[in-house]
């Protein structure tokens, strides 16, 4: 797949957002999910989030470490700096350490720590995010990942075509347990992409459905 980032235009949009008051690795995060989100090879039925850890001020003026990442509702191919809602990094890396964590305490917990209060709701996936190390992860639904996986030797094909550089994690409910998976792939020094399975249902009651996902 052919890369459509043009430095200039993404320089421009640095510079745009910039007199409002928006950090330039924020700025960039916005334009670069946009790219992806342009694309609907890569969001099939409008999924997928990213985001970007950086440094704002909370409302009282202090520089806080954040994890801006898209709010749930938001579209990645028409994003506003105001869809990534910035959520207090170092609260959410705290969870790493828990044995098991509610769908309701952490959407409490995830609200509870974002910078601005009238911000929408962080992506089911935040915790994802911020137990990854990167400063901007990408998680898109690709057709092409899916299209390679949906078939009888799907991952052990797709293991073999990114030789030891992919990391394939069994179906997990999004949530807390599924953020925990992830993290564990991307440590490995040749390792690029981590591809795991979410529900295509609408509720934790939904019959799940192999769906892949890459981080």
């Amino acid at each position: 797949m052919q890369s459509r980032f043009v430095r200039a235009d993404a320089e421009a949009m640095v510079v745009r957002y910039g007199k409002a008051g928006v950090p330039p690795d924020l700025a960039l995060r916005v334009y670069t999910t946009r790219l992806l989100g342009a694309d609907r090879r890569l969001v099939l039925h409008g999924g997928g989030n990213t985001s970007v850890k950086t440094q704002v001020p909370d409302l009282l003026g202090r520089d806080v470490e954040v994890l801006c990442v898209k709010g749930s509702g938001a579209d990645m191919a028409t994003i506003e700096p105001a869809g990534l809602p910035a959520v207090r990094l170092a609260e959410l890396r705290l969870l790493r350490a828990r044995d098991a964590l509610s769908d309701e305490d952490m959407v409490r917990l995830q609200r509870a720590n974002l910078i601005d209060p009238m911000a929408p709701n962080p992506s089911v996936e935040t915790l994802l995010h911020a137990f990854v190390p990167d400063k901007f992860v990408d998680h898109t639904h690709s057709t092409a990942v899916l299209s390679l996986i949906d078939q009888p030797d799907g991952e052990a094909r797709a293991a073999q075509l990114y030789d030891g550089r992919m990391g394939i994690v069994p179906y997990i409910m999004p949530g807390f347990a599924l953020a925990r998976e992830p993290p564990r792939f991307v440590r490995r020094p040749r390792l690029r992409t981590a591809l795991f399975f979410t529900s295509t249902g609408s509720s934790p009651s939904a019959t799940p459905r192999r769906r892949p996902t890459s981080a």
